[in-house]
Parts: C-alpha cells; structure tokens; sequence
C-alpha cells in the first residue's frame, strides 16, 4: 500500500495555528494545520541533515518519555518525491519512536520549499546544547546559502540574519561558514579538540590538497597547530607558495612554552556562583575572549 494511502487512514487532529505549538511564522498561509500519525517506515532523513543524531544519555531520556506519554510535541515533514515524507524537525523523536518500540509518530506535514525547509531544519536545531563546531558550520552554510537564495527580505545583514536562532553575531557566523570547507578528517580534529576552532577557521582558506597534507602531517608527527603556525599556513597557502616540504618545515616549528594563569577562587566568586563547575567557568570565560578577539580588542 502506497504512503498516501497510509496517511488517509492514519488518525487525524486538527489544531488552530502552527504557531500555538511551535512559536512562529512559517512562512506558509493556511490558518488551520493537520497533525496525521505517520508510519516511522515513511519518515525519511532530511537531505544533507547537519546534525546527529546518537543513542546517548539523553536519548535514553528521550525514548523513555516517548515510552511513558508518546511524542507530545509533534515533528515537521513535507511530502517526499520518492514517497513517505522528509523529516524537517523531529530527527531525534523518530529515533526515540523506534526504540521506544513505536510505529507512528505525529507529524505536521506541509509543502515547503527546499529553501523554507532547511531554514525551518536548521533553526529548529541550532539551540541545542551539544551542538558540534562541525554540525553548526554545516547547518550555518545550509541556512546561509537557503537565504541567499530566496532573496533580501529585509534590511539585515544576511549573516546577522542566520545567527539570529543561536543569538550569534554575523563575524562568528561567518567564521563557522568558513569552517564548512574543511575536510570531514580536520573537522573531526576540531570536533575532538584536536584542532582549535580558530586554527581550523585558518586552514580552511587552504586548497583541498593542502588540507591533506596538514591531516598527514598531524598525523604523521602527532603535532598540534598553534595559532602562529595556522596564520603562517594560511597566508603561505593565499600567495600560492604552500608545499609539502614547507607544511612539514612550519608544523615542527618549536612553540612558546604554554602559559598557566591562576584566578583566586575569591575574583572568581564575584561573577560565578557555586552552581557552576570549574569546566562551565573555563569554556564561559573562553567564549568571552573569543569575542573579545574577534571584536579586535586583541
């Protein structure tokens, strides 16, 4: 039996307002939206979908809620040209639907555009917590070319426009977007600490051969890239003189000793109460240097 037959005879609740459930405008005219419980067997992946999804603790979290009270929150979906429908939100309910050991999920299906789905897609994830560097330069990219596509909508900078979701500004925005252009190998160098962001954003101005001669060199040597490397790398690589021998030379290069500064637990106390962890503390002071930077005041 096809996916539309499934869809008719799947049971149906009509509801006011897309917006009573999910905040917002999509973009779309009808004042009256159509939740149909969907076979999990027709919800498809979204195409090129930046984000993971894992069995970790919070999937475990997730299935058992489903288990208990079902998807209260229904997913987003379009109608697919192979049949069944594409996931626009709602990835980590479907899979939390199968380990729960369902086989329908409520969803609100809808024709958007390829360019309204993958903004709706991207903003409907970007606020999460666990975010990689890697899934948000993707998702920055995705959204940023969707929008560029549609069109100037209003007098904001485009990439203003991007970060608006995640409260991002339009330089970390364009820095993430820079990211997208590494390869998968030196975006997991980033992803796993690897490799700075900030080094990561140098190399990415790299051609795709250099990039492989920087992932064989960390490789080969077990070397981290200091910020005064990846600028070297980076200005050799605009002017066309970057090789092998030179990315070696450059990456083997003695670094500063590190530097280790000790902040009294009283200073500290003036700005972060004891419900913070010293890693909250760090990765918080961290992002406010970064910005500091950033903003030029470095």
């Amino acid at each position: 039996m096809g996916s539309n037959a499934k869809a008719g005879s799947a049971s149906k609740v009509k509801i006011e307002k897309f917006e009573d459930l999910f905040g917002g405008s999509a973009g779309q005219e009808s004042s009256v939206e159509q939740i149909i419980n969907a076979p999990l067997a027709d919800l498809h992946t979204f195409k090129d979908h930046p984000f993971r999804v894992v069995d970790d603790e919070k999937m475990e979290e997730t299935t058992e809620s489903i288990r208990q009270y079902g998807v209260l929150v229904p997913g987003i979906a379009r109608p697919r040209a192979g049949g069944g429908y594409e996931i626009i939100a709602g990835h980590r309910r479907k899979r939390g639907s199968e380990l729960a050991g369902k086989t329908q999920m409520p969803v609100i299906v809808r024709n958007y555009t390829d360019d309204e789905a993958t903004i709706i897609m991207v903003d409907s994830n970007i606020q999460r917590e666990d975010i990689l560097p890697s899934e948000k330069a993707r998702a920055y990219k995705m959204k940023y070319e969707a929008m560029k596509h549609q069109g100037k909508k209003s007098g904001k900078n485009t990439l203003d426009e991007v970060g608006e979701a995640a409260g991002e500004n339009a330089k970390k925005v364009q820095r993430y977007i820079w990211l997208s252009r590494l390869s998968d190998e030196l975006l997991e160098m980033v992803d796993t600490k690897k490799l700075g962001f900030s080094q990561g954003v140098d190399i990415s101005f790299l051609t795709e051969e250099a990039q492989q001669w920087v992932q064989a060199v960390i490789g080969e040597q077990g070397c981290s890239v200091s910020m005064v490397q990846s600028g070297k790398l980076k200005e050799y690589g605009k002017s066309g003189e970057l090789t092998l021998a030179m990315v070696k030379l450059i990456l083997s290069e003695e670094k500063p000793k590190e530097r280790k500064i000790t902040i009294k637990s009283d200073k500290i106390g003036e700005y972060f109460s004891d419900s913070y962890s010293n890693e909250e503390i760090e990765n918080i002071i961290i992002s406010l240097l970064d910005k500091w930077k950033e903003e030029g005041a470095v």
